[in-house]
């Protein structure tokens, strides 16, 4: 899960983290009253939970609460990345002495934290990782330790001068702390300031949270953002399916995760665009097949459909009376290829037959085969 700049700023205020005041605004006039609250010169900024708001004009400057209204009005008229906005922050402009940039995140390759700093923060840090890696630090850190404050110190003291050591050394302590107790996948600052006070503070920050931990996290989830799920995704899992949008063509419908993702991966191989990852659980029901289908038809650059089922506690019986019960409801307009292997698949198959559908032993086949009827 994600949230918006906002939360996370108050996350991390309520961490002890040093951020820039600021307050919300969903309108012109409450940005020009937020600004005139602050009394000082303001950045007017687009909440939306995609990255790339700076160079889509979605960040601006204002001298006066006059023109935090204009800039506001601007941008809550803006759309980025095909997202409208519907929230600005106005927070108080810092005299910016030097950007670094700062984050904890997971490391589930090596099974630890990893906090990660760099000297050049901002909005080009990714170009930056690609192209001058050796710009960007890491320390990992044990979980089952927690963090070394020898270690830390020592690695702080590639990116920031001695007298800033002890600031940074608190903020990270904390991200940690935070990343550790609310169940975040990320916590990142950037840019991670240094004023002309000679203190750092965050001017912008990013959290992403585990959907696994958000149950034991009623506060987090009452943040939860509208747009950070699409229509098809809520509906997906109020129907216990797991389901994400890809931007192919080729709608696939599996069941398990591991599956799911091998079969999207055949699907690249092979010359093919996979248009979703939909995966109907280990226990499916005829219903689960309809919602799923009815999710994907949905999609209108959908060509062809795969499912793809290896039946284990998924009945294969169960899955083709899901097909069956779509078609008797819904129109189906574009070529339907399926694999039925495991338990039941015999009568999956003797019911899919009836109505007319062949079904795959081969993953490969069947991969083969959409995409020639998709791409046809």
């Amino acid at each position: 899960m994600k949230i918006y700049e906002y939360q996370a700023r108050a996350l991390l205020d309520e961490y002890g983290i040093p951020v820039t005041k600021g307050k919300v605004a969903d309108n012109p006039q409450d940005a020009r009253n937020a600004a005139s609250e602050l009394g000082s010169t303001v950045v007017v900024k687009a909440q939306v939970l995609v990255g790339g708001r700076g160079k889509a004009g979605g960040i601006k400057l204002a001298v006066s609460p006059q023109e935090a209204f204009t800039k506001a009005q601007e941008i809550l008229s803006m759309r980025i990345k095909g997202i409208p906005v519907e929230k600005v922050l106005v927070s108080e402009a810092v005299d910016i002495q030097k950007e670094y940039y700062l984050s904890i995140t997971v490391d589930r390759t090596a099974k630890k934290v990893v906090c990660i700093a760099s000297s050049s923060g901002g909005i080009d840090i990714e170009e930056i990782a690609a192209t001058e890696p050796d710009k960007i630090m890491k320390l990992y850190i044990n979980p089952l330790e927690g963090i070394n404050k020898d270690e830390l110190k020592k690695f702080l003291s590639i990116t920031f001068s001695r007298e800033l050591i002890p600031q940074a050394e608190a903020t990270v302590i904390n991200m940690y702390k935070l990343l550790k107790e609310k169940d975040c996948s990320l916590v990142e600052i950037n840019p991670y300031v240094l004023a002309g006070s000679g203190r750092l503070i965050a001017v912008d920050a990013k959290m992403i949270f585990d959907d696994n931990g958000i149950f034991k996290h009623q506060e987090l989830e009452e943040l939860r953002g509208s747009e950070e799920y699409s229509e098809d995704e809520i509906y997906a899992r109020e129907s216990g399916l797991s389901f994400v949008h890809l931007d192919g063509d080729i709608g696939c419908i599996v069941n398990g995760a591991g599956l799911a993702m091998a079969t999207m991966d055949i699907i690249k191989l092979l010359g093919g665009k996979p248009a979703n990852f939909l995966d109907v659980g280990g226990s499916s029901s005829p219903s689960k097949t309809l919602n799923a289908l009815k999710i994907i038809l949905k999609n209108k650059k959908v060509k062809a459909i795969l499912i793809n089922i290896f039946g284990g506690i998924t009945r294969c019986d169960d899955i083709a009376n899901g097909i069956v019960m779509t078609m008797e409801q819904i129109d189906i307009p574009v070529p339907l290829v399926i694999r039925l292997v495991g338990t039941n698949q015999k009568e999956g198959r003797d019911i899919l037959r009836a109505k007319g559908f062949d079904s795959y032993d081969g993953l490969t086949d069947a991969v083969k085969n959409v995409i020639k009827v998709a791409y046809m």
